[in-house]
């Protein structure tokens, strides 16, 4: 892999502009990438033995029950955590890549971040976002996804009726401890998908930078940004599929009374397995690469752009100064 960062004496983002370029590049994660969640976890919900439903069908019959509202059933527990978690992802990424970095051998020179530095700052980095927030705003955001009601009747009113509430109630039925469940999978999955998805992206980022030297000190053209992000985007999911619906699994049910968090995992895993076969660990494989390729698309075009739109900013400031 190139050196990441190697040629490039740019100082890394501060927090201030991790927090507003990464939570405004969540949001629009967020909104644009939300219904295909909704559809995933329909298509999970569907009765054994009853038709297979396909992506789009799933879809309609939620619009259609629903009304298009319950396509972001969930949303406001994903857009409360989004600010945070992406500040965190972005900021703690770049500090555990500025601790894991080799010191330049030319005085002043910008250190070089090799591709397994990339890799172990990533995972740091997706672990660190999972247990300060990933993990409780999922299982809120599970359990509003997995309730069975109908937005468009008045009269059918849900146990949990938005992500405050679901959070309180939760809590008080089951204990703080009950946001945390799964947080063991939580972890490694963010951990691995932050792993693939930044050594992915840095690489390819750093391949075409040295493929067009025209960019080598600034930001790529937004395509080109949007393209690497959706590939490097779809490689998380493959690599931890089975992890994810495990985790989904646990999440969206009680806690059993004197049963381990590892005695359901393995419960969990040796049903699946039993019943419904090894290809039930990739069940929602194609929804999940759907939601999260584009959404790391997202993510990466719109945090580059805003990024580099606030670091601009901020330097016309510091210029301003000087010249006074």
């Amino acid at each position: 892999m190139p050196g990441s960062n190697g040629s490039n004496s740019k100082q890394p983002p501060s927090a201030a502009v991790n927090l507003i370029a990464g939570g405004g590049a969540g949001m629009m994660e967020a909104l644009a990438c939300h219904p295909l969640v909704r559809m995933q976890l329909s298509r999970r919900a569907r009765q054994p033995g009853a038709p297979k439903r396909g992506f789009i069908k799933t879809g309609t019959d939620i619009v259609r029950k629903e009304t298009a509202l319950g396509l972001y059933k969930g949303l406001g527990a994903v857009l409360t955590g989004i600010v945070p978690k992406m500040a965190i992802r972005f900021t703690s990424f770049e500090a555990y890549k500025g601790w894991l970095a080799t010191p330049s051998a030319v005085p002043g020179g910008a250190p070089t971040v090799s591709g397994r530095a990339t890799f172990l700052a990533g995972l740091a980095a997706g672990v660190t976002e999972a247990v300060a927030v990933v993990t409780p705003m999922e299982v809120v955001k599970i359990r509003l996804q997995a309730q069975h009601h109908s937005m468009a009747d008045p009269l059918d009113i849900p146990k949990y009726r938005n992500a405050a509430h679901a959070g309180y109630t939760v809590i008080r039925e089951e204990g703080f401890g009950a946001l945390y469940r799964g947080v063991s999978l939580t972890a490694l999955r963010q951990g691995t998908n932050q792993a693939v998805n930044f050594t992915a992206y840095s690489y390819f980022k750093d391949w075409l930078k040295q493929f067009q030297p025209q960019y080598a000190d600034t930001n790529l053209p937004s395509w080109q940004t949007t393209l690497i992000g959706l590939v490097s985007g779809a490689m998380g999911p493959l690599s931890n599929a089975p992890i994810d619906t495990i985790k989904t699994r646990l999440q969206k049910t009680p806690a059993e009374p004197g049963t381990s968090a590892w005695t359901r995992i393995s419960s969990i895993a040796r049903d699946m397995f039993k019943q419904e076969g090894f290809h039930a660990f990739y069940k929602g494989i194609t929804p999940r690469i759907m939601r999260v390729a584009p959404g790391q698309a997202v993510t990466f075009t719109v945090y580059e752009y805003l990024k580099s739109k606030l670091e601009s900013s901020n330097l016309s400031l510091v210029a301003g100064k000087y010249e006074e």
